[in-house]
């Protein structure tokens, strides 16, 4: 195995739809208030797609906004892998579709899902293609609408989530820069507290599936709240651990953007002050495997990540699965 290339980010991007729902319009369908959501997970509002956009249609504008910004074109992609537990459909892959739209004819193309942990579980897949030398190009994306797959009239879940799609470049780099360490994790023991039953193998559709709303996501908000506080930090501490590095050495952290106290949380345990933590599921909530890249094409086009610092993604999310990053800024 040939380990002598390194992986790096020359691009991010991202693409949220349109429409804005604020808490003050759930308010007024069901028995919830803004006060409530904001106090207790700090959201304020999140995108919802258009009812006839589907999640390939996000992942493709997140994908060539990060072409873009990498200053490569499609045929140069030699990979796509788009994360996500919202695909178009069973077959084919959310990837192939976005390969068909963006023009990547040299590129293999695949999903994957570790849901809200996709984004980073794709990227360490990612990696290790390209420090083999088996790729040079990879494009990777995040991207989600759950607002298709969340029961409306579950007040606990309805208001956490939202829609939207981020995608970075990934390629060649020097040693020791990019990507220096990777940490993924899951226990599937506990995995029943969070799930979407219907539609697969064990609950295939039919009237009474649907009928028992088995089709829209089921959530025990305190057992994931419990696993999300104390696995994000540990999580961190891993790769930290991997890369031979001490907290001191974080110079920006991009958490999943799940819920404000897990992320404080997580801030505090790693002895980092709020203003090196990157926060935007207030605006947006959480978009699960597009949570990160959202958050990280956001950072980097305010300038809030510089060369050479070291960025941490951390992640977790149904499986139960994490997962975590540390990356040497290009």
């Amino acid at each position: 195995m040939n380990n002598q290339y390194s992986a790096g980010i020359i691009g991010t991007g991202s693409y949220l739809p349109e429409k804005i729902l604020k808490n003050e319009e759930l308010e007024k369908i069901m028995d919830t208030s803004d006060e409530w959501i904001r106090t207790r997970t700090g959201i304020i509002s999140r995108r919802i797609a258009d009812k006839e956009m589907a999640t390939s249609d996000l992942a493709t504008k997140a994908a060539i906004n990060a072409m873009k910004n990498a200053n490569i074109t499609a045929d140069e992609l030699d990979l796509i892998i788009v994360a996500t537990v919202t695909p178009d459909m069973a077959f084919p892959s959310t990837a192939c579709i976005v390969q068909k739209n963006i023009g990547a004819v040299n590129a293999a193309a695949f999903d994957m899902e570790a849901a809200c942990t996709g984004f980073v579980y794709a990227l360490t897949i990612g990696e290790q293609f390209i420090k083999t030398g088996f790729y040079k190009k990879i494009l990777i994306i995040g991207a989600e609408i759950f607002s298709k797959i969340i029961d409306w009239e579950d007040r606990n879940t309805a208001v956490l989530f939202g829609d939207g799609a981020g995608a970075v470049i990934l390629v060649r780099t020097e040693k020791n820069t990019g990507i220096i360490s990777s940490y993924l994790g899951s226990d599937g023991k506990d995995g029943h507290v969070l799930t979407l039953p219907g539609g697969g193998s064990r609950n295939p559709i039919n009237h009474k599936m649907i009928e028992d709303r088995l089709h829209y996501l089921k959530m025990d908000g305190s057992e994931v709240f419990k696993f999300a506080v104390r696995i994000m930090g540990n999580a961190a501490l891993k790769v930290l651990e991997k890369a031979d590095m001490t907290l001191e050495d974080i110079d920006f952290l991009i958490p999943h953007q799940a819920n404000i106290r897990i992320i404080e949380a997580s801030a505090k345990r790693l002895k980092l002050p709020m203003d090196k933590v990157y926060v935007n599921l207030n605006k947006y909530g959480n978009i699960s495997a597009a949570s990160v890249p959202v958050a990280l094409d956001e950072a980097v086009r305010e300038k809030r990540i510089k060369s050479g610092d070291n960025v941490l993604l951390v992640a977790f999310g149904a499986g139960l699965t994490w997962g975590s990053s540390l990356i040497k800024w290009i």
